[in-house]
């Protein structure tokens, strides 16, 4: 056998990043406990400050730490939302760089909120209908406001995939619509769009209410494939 294997030597501060994981993914630090300090993993692993600082960068990275300047780093409880917003920076750097890759999250988008909508109609409670209704009344209020008003477009479409009980679904929710909210014209505001929108979330809310699921899944349909054109590349992006 002749076919080479060589070893490769891992660096420093990629072995202390593996020995700290280990200490959290075991329970021997829980989330809210302090990170030993720097002094105290440079004696505990023989290595150097650059190694530590390097290890512990990775670490918040992966969304497991939360580094603060001037304390100490804290364990972190790791959710699905935590776990999707680290992929954050890298799908608007993927976003801005082409056209196609906007076209397919607003098609991914339609697809999965098709779901969580029918979802809703199957599984929402008077207290849930009326949380949404709130949030319309809300948005109404935000009118000639795009930031306030598309805030609420997004918590709207937010509650809906809540309603289902799933924290992933939550959390893929809110980092398409924070991703989207990039692209956002205020063509909404300026062609007074806003009470079209307005309409659409009230025909969805009373089909969720109906426990309507075809009926709700048409109206939010609807409603994504007109709006979707708000959604445009610009040369700020």
């Amino acid at each position: 056998m002749n076919r080479s294997e060589p070893i490769v030597r891992r660096k420093l501060s990629d072995e202390v990043f593996l020995r700290l994981k280990r200490l959290i993914t075991s329970g021997e630090l829980l989330p809210g406990d302090d990170m030993p300090s720097e002094r105290e993993l440079m004696e505990r692993f023989e290595v150097g400050r650059p190694a530590i600082r390097e290890a512990m960068q990775a670490l918040s990275n992966m969304g497991l730490v939360a580094i603060s300047h001037g304390e100490r780093a804290k364990v972190l409880q790791l959710t699905a939302k935590s776990i999707i917003k680290q992929v954050d920076g890298a799908a608007k750097i993927i976003l801005s760089s082409s056209k196609d890759t906007l076209e397919h999250l607003k098609n991914a988008r339609i697809f999965f909120e098709r779901g969580m909508v029918r979802e809703a109609a199957e599984k929402a409670t008077a207290e849930d209908v009326q949380r949404l209704r709130a949030t319309v009344a809300e948005q109404r209020s935000f009118r000639g406001d795009s930031e306030a008003f598309i805030s609420a477009d997004m918590k709207f479409h937010t509650q809906i995939a809540a309603i289902s009980g799933n924290p992933i679904y939550v959390a893929v929710s809110e980092a398409m619509l924070g991703w989207l909210k990039e692209y956002h014209t205020e063509m909404l505001i300026w062609t007074g769009k806003e009470k079209f929108t307005l309409t659409e979330h009230e025909e969805i809310i009373g089909r969720i209410e109906q426990k309507d699921a075809d009926g709700a899944e048409k109206a939010m349909i609807k409603h994504l494939e007109r709006s979707r054109a708000l959604y445009v590349m610009n040369s700020g992006n």
